[in-house]
């Protein structure tokens, strides 16, 4: 039996993945909700340590088949399954129950944009869980669609600075280095630790799939549409992303500084670094934090906004809790840590 404290109860499906697994740890230090129903699909069967052997506190679980009458006994249901599988899941759950989507399946408002860069039948839009700039959305939401990884770090990069037209919106250019546990656990040979030690490549060049939903997100936040070229790099580790952020501009640094800071200085999970001192993947580890710098490249003429966040934290399952907390009027900050790990 998995109801051993009081306590609201946490369902996962998909808790054999990488995000799966994070949650599961965070949701094992949180004040008000337990680990409830865990769906794993073709892990059906095998115990929770079997794959997350960090989290011995659940050598007793074990993971059962994806059944949507099972999760629905919970009351929150974090979906974290592949792009294009978490809508049919959706679909039966009931609606007073509170669902968490982490894939994409329900974060575009543009049928035409999903259907072209992920190819599967449109699942409509729900709530987009990015609380330092959507929070009144998602208090008491049901049904929430938490960013992906890379706009989590964008997003929270620019947001700012567009929303006051500090910098331009037609010309902007991201490069950002994730990761390999942002592709995920399944095997593949591009993902060898022999493959990826000692390299950087860049891959989906001008057709990711998270390009429509930067664009997306800092449209709503800018008053002219946003033109982004996006490209993203594999980098030799595990989990992390830096993204470097640049857009053209007449502003100074200290009104682009002013700009992150009146944003930002009241959240909890967001910082702005000392000026000199740049974003390091490493120290937003295992957290749900971000580290924002700025500067002016004077000679270009162009903001440069360096962003870093855990892509497994606040870029997947660490935002997910975020967004459960505000939906179900928990405190935001529970059984989420603000600080990194080192070195």
């Amino acid at each position: 039996m998995y109801a051993l404290r009081m306590g609201m109860t946490a369902a996962v499906a998909g808790a054999s993945g990488y995000a799966g697994g994070e949650l599961l740890r965070l949701l094992l230090a949180h004040p008000d909700l337990q680990v409830g129903p865990l769906a794993a699909g073709s892990s059906a069967g095998l115990a929770v340590t079997d794959l997350h052997p960090q989290l011995p506190s659940l050598a007793d679980r074990v993971f059962a088949a994806t059944d949507a009458a099972a999760l629905a006994e919970a009351d929150v249901v974090f979906l974290a399954l592949p792009h294009g599988e978490s809508a049919a899941i959706a679909a039966q759950l009931p609606a007073d129950v509170t669902v968490v989507d982490l894939g994409a399946d329900h974060r575009l408002g543009d049928p035409a944009a999903w259907e072209r860069f992920y190819g599967t039948p449109y699942a409509g839009q729900w709530p987009y869980g990015l609380p330092e700039l959507f929070r009144d959305d998602l208090r008491a939401a049901r049904r929430i669609a938490a960013p992906g990884c890379y706009p989590t770090a964008v997003s929270l990069a620019l947001a700012p600075l567009l929303s006051r037209g500090l910098v331009e919106a037609g010309d902007v250019v991201v490069v950002a280095a994730s990761g390999t546990s942002g592709a995920g656990r399944a095997a593949k040979p591009g993902l060898l630790g022999s493959e990826v030690m000692g390299d950087l490549a860049a891959y989906k060049v001008a057709s990711h799939q998270h390009t429509p939903e930067m664009r997306q997100t800092l449209t709503r936040v800018s008053s002219q549409a946003v033109s982004l070229s996006f490209t993203p790099v594999l980098a030799p580790m595990p989990r992390g992303i830096l993204a470097t952020c640049t857009a053209r501009t007449t502003a100074t640094e200290e009104e682009l500084r002013d700009a992150l800071h009146e944003q930002y200085d009241d959240e909890p999970f967001v910082h702005v670094l000392p000026a000199g001192r740049w974003p390091h993947t490493a120290t937003t580890l295992g957290s749900n934090a971000c580290q924002l710098q700025v500067a002016v490249d004077a000679d270009a003429g162009r903001a440069v906004v360096v962003s870093a966040i855990d892509n497994l934290g606040k870029g997947a399952a660490g935002q997910a809790l975020q967004c459960a907390n505000l939906a179900l009027g928990l405190p935001e900050e529970s059984g989420l840590s603000t600080s990194g790990i080192a070195p």
